[in-house]
């Protein structure tokens, strides 16, 4: 599948764990940039377990993405419902499908195919918890990679080993017909051994003394793989220094770079108003949440026009989605 190579359209908001707040950052983030003037589409990417659609206040959707994954609407477009919020759409997650949480292929890459032809100029995927393949795809194709995770100990593991699930991902996609590549990485996985390689620059490494060419294929891979990244539920100070260990690990062990997208700050109102199912922003103009929303809404615009040189693919052929990667998710401490 051909990418874009203009403008971000596409924003993955993506983090491993449950409970840190995915859902509501994307909504607050789709009515930050719609106060901006700007046309967005947010998509409950949930298969399992959808309820954006609950925190904008739909209680019964009458169409959901399990419409077009069964092919009862052919665009998916069609599949768009109107909100209470001026400039948003929301295309609801198919959680009353049995096999909806795992789409097959070809429903992935159809998806895939139409997500960039949605008529706004921001499309927000709210991605599902967990690092499933079709969760690694869909944040591996998005032009925006958002990276979402609180100050706990428990959520900066996750929230690495989430980074690194999609890193190797793309990675064993992208050197899918090349058994060597592969086989490196494989072994990248295996940290008890003498093999082992305790970092992506290990693999650099025995990588250019194998191949010249391979060598400059993944140098590059990895400069494409640029992530935003976004401290939610901030309670003091100390709590900033999250995003920069999550840089700091990201740099040393995976050998990418990465952007501190911003931060949203704890905020009691938000609990009242899910309870309430409204925006949660909206009823509170001095929200807490929504000052960091605001902030983190301009960087994404401005972030948007600048140009990348490549960005994530879907599959190209059953055999690249059925490749099995066997890599262990660790702690950088003990990687």
């Amino acid at each position: 599948m051909a990418t874009n190579l203009g403008r971000i359209k596409l924003w993955s908001i993506g983090g491993g764990k449950g409970g840190i707040g995915k859902s509501l950052v994307t909504l607050g983030l789709g009515i930050a940039l719609a106060r901006l003037g700007k046309k967005v589409i947010l998509i409950d990417g949930d298969l399992g377990g959808a309820n954006l659609h609950t925190l904008m206040g739909v209680r019964f959707p009458h169409v959901t993405l399990e419409h077009f994954l069964t092919k009862k609407v052919s665009r998916l477009e069609d599949t768009i419902i109107e909100t209470s919020v001026e400039g948003i759409g929301l295309i609801c997650g198919a959680d009353d499908l049995l096999g909806s949480a795992n789409p097959t292929f070809s429903q992935k890459l159809r998806l895939l195919n139409q997500i960039e032809e949605l008529p706004a100029q921001y499309v927000l995927f709210d991605l599902g918890a967990g690092t499933s393949f079709n969760t690694l795809d869909f944040f591996n194709y998005s032009g925006g990679k958002i990276t979402l995770f609180t100050s706990q100990a428990t959520s900066l593991q996750n929230a690495y080993g989430f980074i690194k699930s999609a890193l190797y991902r793309k990675l064993s996609r992208d050197f899918a017909k090349d058994d060597a590549v592969l086989q490196l990485l494989y072994q990248g996985s295996d940290t008890g051994t003498e093999a082992g390689m305790h970092s992506i620059q290990d693999l650099v490494n025995r990588i250019k003394d194998l191949s010249a060419e391979q060598h400059a294929r993944l140098t590059q891979a990895l400069r494409d793989f640029h992530l935003f990244l976004v401290v939610n539920m901030v309670k003091s100070h100390a709590d900033l220094k999250s995003p920069e260990i999550i840089r700091s690990v990201c740099h040393d062990f995976l050998s990418i770079e990465s952007d501190i997208l911003g931060q949203v700050a704890f905020d009691p109102g938000v609990e009242a108003a899910v309870s309430q199912m409204v925006p949660f922003p909206l009823h509170q103009k001095k929200s807490k949440a929504m000052v960091g929303l605001d902030q983190i809404a301009l960087r994404v615009v401005k972030e948007s026009r600048l140009p990348r040189m490549a960005w994530g693919r879907a599959a190209e052929t059953p055999e690249e989605e059925d490749l099995p990667l066997n890599t262990i998710i660790t702690h950088p401490s003990s990687s």
